[in-house]
């Protein structure tokens, strides 16, 4: 039966269980056995090693998952439809957390069957799991980084040019991935930009021409925008199309 899948990367979700391992186990001396660690010491630095990886966590779900398109693209919505800060950060930042839960979710099911569950069953080792649960997100992230980006990491790196893309590094695709989806980020904000950048110069004109000079225009756009956004069911056209460009 598959648990919940809410943990997405593969270093993350390998790395508590192979930090944990064994439990240490008495010798028939009494004292405790090899798997105690150097000079019984195991205990802190796995908290040590536990904590490290949690402030790695917002790094990793930055480079390796679609956060970094969604959250650009609500910020440029944001800022076209001139409410300054409504939805507020936490909102955004909220909503493009559960859409990535739901881009990632089969990812999170390949990790699952390919690399948790042969490590829980002691099947194969810790290393092994990382190396089998980071091949279904690199997959991922080579369908949505363009070859562009690679080439570029690639010579930065002094890498030799793969015979498959499946051969490319973590070092190299992880870059490329995020310098992608920045990229199509940009461009879906420009886009969604254009409709109310007309209805600003329009109402700008019209107060100009009225000879309305002590009221602002974006006292004016700023309903009519909202207005517009609301009678096309902007939100469920936006993530709709978002979700599209991941399929």
């Amino acid at each position: 039966m598959n648990r919940p899948v809410l943990i997405l990367l593969p270093l993350l979700l390998a790395a508590p269980i192979a930090l944990a391992g064994p439990m240490p186990q008495e010798t028939p001396g009494g004292g405790l056995g090899p798997l105690a660690g150097l000079g019984g010491s195991q205990a802190p630095w796995m908290i040590v090693v536990l904590l490290t990886f949690l402030t790695l966590i917002p790094a990793l779900l930055l480079s390796m998952t679609p956060f970094v398109r969604l959250l650009i693209v609500f910020h440029f919505l944001r800022q076209a439809l001139g409410t300054q800060t409504t939805p507020t950060n936490q909102t955004l930042i909220g909503l493009a957390l559960v859409l990535t839960f739901f881009l990632m979710q089969p990812v999170g099911v390949q990790i699952q069957q390919r690399a948790i569950v042969p490590l829980q069953e002691g099947r194969i080792t810790p290393l092994a799991a990382i190396e089998l649960g980071s091949a279904p997100v690199k997959t991922f992230m080579l369908r949505y980084a363009r070859q562009k980006d690679v080439a570029l990491f690639l010579e930065l790196a002094q890498l030799p040019r793969p015979h498959v893309p499946g051969d490319l590094s973590m070092r190299v695709v992880m870059p490329a991935y995020m310098l992608s989806e920045m990229k199509a980020g940009f461009q879906i904000g420009a886009v969604l930009f254009l409709p109310f950048l007309v209805i600003d110069m329009v109402v700008a004109s019209i107060t100009t021409s009225v000879g309305m000079m002590q009221l602002p225009p974006v006292v004016i756009s700023t309903p009519l925008k909202l207005l517009l956004f609301v009678m096309v069911d902007g939100w469920n056209l936006l993530i709709g199309s978002l979700m599209r460009s991941f399929g």
